[in-house]
């Protein structure tokens, strides 16, 4: 089963569910690139509310999604980090998840918002919460 994406706006919008496989969070990142490839939406909001544990695999994979979604010309947010998984990823190295974060999915269609309207793009289109 694949993950839900939606659509706020020009944002998409994912909650992983706290048992998320590897071939689901592939298709994740295929479908959320291909949503912004075929121009509907500027940014990708990722809430892991839900992940209890995230290993080192997800983490390369969250930072990887973020990094293809820049590179399309979109930007990334992940959002809802329980504190538990922030001390993991700290202490399996610093650079494990490298995107913007939020505390919550409203923070981070927000900080989506901010980030395209910073950019000189359809903020117009993007909900600022």
């Amino acid at each position: 089963m694949r993950v839900p994406i939606l659509r706020l706006g020009r944002v998409l919008l994912t909650s992983l569910p706290a048992d998320l496989t590897d071939q689901q969070v592939m298709d994740l990142q295929i479908d959320a690139l291909a949503l912004i490839q075929a121009g509907k939406a500027d940014g990708l909001v990722i809430d892991i509310t839900a992940a209890d544990v995230v290993d080192s695999y997800m983490a390369r994979i969250l930072s990887e999604t973020a990094k293809m979604v820049t590179i399309m010309g979109g930007v990334a947010v992940l959002a809802g980090m329980q504190p538990a998984v922030a001390l993991t990823l700290v202490e399996m190295g610093r650079g494990m998840i490298d995107m913007e974060t939020a505390f919550d999915l409203e923070g981070g269609v927000a900080k989506v918002g901010r980030m395209v309207a910073s950019r000189g793009g359809r903020h117009d289109e993007v909900p600022t919460a």
